[in-house]
């Protein structure tokens, strides 16, 4: 008989609710477990798990072992009869409290063009970056202010239709989970009465301001360098110029539909504000009636930062009809809805480049009596549906969750919480509580239920990602990696050389390296973290 995986089987990292679904996965022969109480050494429960099942996207035999009967707080660990162990992990009321405030302390340590304080960034703190005027591509002598907003990745581009859906899940899950916010992270601008979640939005929503261009409403799709820096500068070093690409109708379509979300969630905090929000979405609105036909942006000449290309702007246009109506109740806006929810483009997907599903939530989120009935119906039954089809790939997966072999992508792990998003969001419209359930089983495996046995969280966790593919994570000296950061996770087209060096031949959901040079597996981003956040605030009210 060969000898067990000491580690062979996985838990949440963090931990359970005392009265949830406590399941570990077990990759192995053994049935036997034992859950034990770590300052004690007591076993606690014992029992059997399942039948194995051959998950193909693991390549693992997965089995799952049940112990939900264990209810008392405290700190355990599970072994099983073959010798095998887990990580230790708490029970808990609220175990994932800490880890959202990490989540969202992480958009702290993305902040560009100020000066990270030690008594706010402890080692990871650094001096302000990027504070020089970028040049409007094609027109040298044009230099705009740029400083501000939040570093996308782990490069330091900033990109308005990702910073946008950044924002997006984030006042979502305010407006949602409201009650998930109330403790203070805390930051610089902490001040005991604004959410600090609004707070630290409110950086990126001044930072899009400088993106729209004056006198048109259209909004430049990005500001970068010309080319990527290397990946140890840190980001007061990278001192080439910055240059601001085209304006995109995508990136107006984002624009319009946040600054309308952020009109409506600032208001009870700063009425000036919010009025600035809803005339900078207003303006951005009108461009897009005045281009309704323009092509997808590409990068232009010169220019090899990432692209965010996006041939179609039907889902962004989509999304700012629908915040635009929700916000001001306006008819021009509602028929817009109504006339682009009859075109051919995803309707539930949360995706930087499919957007439609956000258009769906504020539709939504209006409220039946404020909506056309039909509509309102078909969205609401459409939601339902995709999110059944999840739970069906959560049954049918032997780590619980919803991504089928193909769906082991660059970036899964956005695939992995914008679902949980999604299956939560059909929790709020339908009160069916075990969407909410098949969501936290996302929670779990990014937490380290997954085959791999590994937090995809840094900074959290018994065995977190320790090298990401993050510039200041890597130039600063620090041991540890910037904590509360949202790893990509496995990718099995394997789209870095170091990847398709080291991973040949695994099966998909071991596409993984924690390495800084893995930048399709182990890089980090704004919008990978977002909806982390959104999912972890529903299991902190």
């Amino acid at each position: 008989m060969s000898k067990p995986n000491l580690r062979s089987i996985t838990v949440n990292q963090i931990g359970y609710s005392t009265e949830g679904a406590k399941i570990a996965i077990v990759n192995g022969e053994g049935q036997g477990f034992r859950v034990i109480r770590e300052e004690t050494g007591e076993v606690v429960y014992a029992g059997k798990s399942g039948a194995a099942v051959l998950d193909k996207p693991s390549g693992a035999k997965a089995r799952a072992a049940d112990f939900s009967e264990v209810r008392t707080a405290g700190r355990y660990y599970i072994e099983g009869d073959d010798g095998s162990i887990s990580a230790s992990f708490v029970i808990a009321d609220k175990p994932y409290q800490e880890l959202q405030q990490g989540l969202l302390k992480a958009f702290y340590y993305f902040r560009c063009g100020v000066e990270l304080t030690g008594e706010y960034a402890g080692p990871w703190a650094h001096g302000a970056c990027h504070t020089a005027e970028g040049i409007v591509h094609g027109q040298p002598e044009k230099r705009l202010d740029g400083c501000g907003g939040w570093h996308d990745a782990g490069d330091y581009g900033k990109y308005s239709g990702p910073g946008a859906k950044a924002i997006a899940d984030l006042l979502l899950a305010y407006e949602l989970y409201p009650a998930a916010f109330e403790a203070a992270v805390p930051l610089p601008e902490s001040d005991g009465r604004t959410p600090d979640v609004l707070l630290e939005c409110k950086v990126e929503l001044d930072w899009l301001f400088k993106m729209q261009e004056a006198g048109t409403g259209g909004v430049y799709h990005k500001l970068t360098t010309l080319n990527f820096p290397g990946l140890d500068v840190m980001p007061e070093n990278d001192t080439a110029e910055l240059y601001i690409s085209p304006v995109s109708a995508a990136a107006t379509g984002d624009f319009a539909g946040v600054m309308a979300m952020a009109a409506r969630v600032y208001e009870p905090y700063d009425q000036a504000y919010a009025r600035q929000c809803l005339a900078a979405a207003q303006a951005a609105w009108t461009w897009l009636e005045q281009h309704p036909g323009v092509p997808g942006f590409t990068n232009p000449p010169g220019i090899t930062t990432g692209e965010y290309g996006d041939g179609n702007d039907q889902d962004e246009r989509f999304w700012a009809a629908a915040e635009l109506y929700r916000t001001t109740g306006m008819e021009v806006y509602h028929e817009a809805v109504q006339a682009l929810a009859k075109l051919p483009f995803p309707k539930y997907s949360l995706g930087w480049a499919d957007m439609g599903g956000y258009g769906t939530l504020a539709y939504l989120l209006s409220g039946k009596s404020a909506t056309q009935t039909a509509l309102y119906a078909s969205l609401k039954q459409g939601l339902l549906a995709e999110a059944d089809r999840l739970v069906q790939q959560c049954r049918e997966d032997g780590y619980r969750i919803s991504l089928l072999e193909e769906d082991y992508i660059w970036g899964s792990n956005m695939l992995v919480m914008n679902n949980a998003m999604l299956l939560l969001a059909a929790e709020h419209f339908s009160g069916n509580t075990a969407y909410a359930g098949c969501a936290l089983d996302h929670l779990h495996y990014l937490m380290g239920r997954n085959v791999l046995d590994i937090s995809y969280v840094t900074g959290f966790g018994d065995r977190p990602v320790m090298h990401p593919h993050h510039r200041p994570s890597v130039g600063d000296g620090v041991a540890d990696p910037v904590p509360g950061m949202v790893s990509g996770g496995p990718d099995r087209g394997l789209h870095d050389e170091y990847a398709a060096r080291h991973l040949q031949g695994k099966p998909a959901a071991q596409c993984f390296a924690d390495h800084d040079l893995s930048y399709s597996t182990n890089e980090v981003t704004i919008y990978w973290n977002s909806p982390a956040v959104f999912v972890t605030a529903r299991f902190n009210v």
